[in-house]
């Protein structure tokens, strides 16, 4: 079973979210990554940009295929992880901290109680 980290919020497209001081850190789940082999080349949003929970917002390429990333919450794009364009394959070697893809500034916090537990999204893998 692929590493769940118990305090992170997930997305049936296998995002993941940190929440912590009002500013939401967004990446791919381990799960995901594994499923999309090794990253040659990452597509990240742009600084400012405002975006919708849902909506397609960056994109991941492997050598198997590319994936869209989804903004798991609405808000404006305040960070994008910028060693990612030289070296995408952080998101395969720590999915969870130096492969973060982009922070997010949430219009409303209160849409990250939407997302999965860590619970709810191991459930969604079985």
């Amino acid at each position: 079973m692929s590493d769940i980290k118990d305090n992170l919020k997930y997305t049936q497209t296998h995002e993941w979210v940190n929440f912590d001081n009002a500013i939401a850190t967004v990446g791919i789940t381990d799960q995901a990554q594994h499923l999309l082999g090794e990253l040659v080349y990452v597509e990240l949003p742009e600084q400012g940009r405002e975006v919708s929970m849902g909506e397609e917002i960056c994109v991941v390429e492997s050598t198997k295929a590319a994936s869209d990333v989804y903004a798991p919450i609405a808000g404006k794009i305040i960070a994008v992880n910028d060693a990612l364009e030289e070296h995408p394959e952080l998101v395969n070697q720590s999915p969870y901290a130096d492969g973060w893809l982009f922070k997010i500034e949430p219009n409303n916090p209160n849409e990250i109680d939407q997302l999965m537990t860590p619970a709810d999204y191991k459930n969604s893998l079985d």
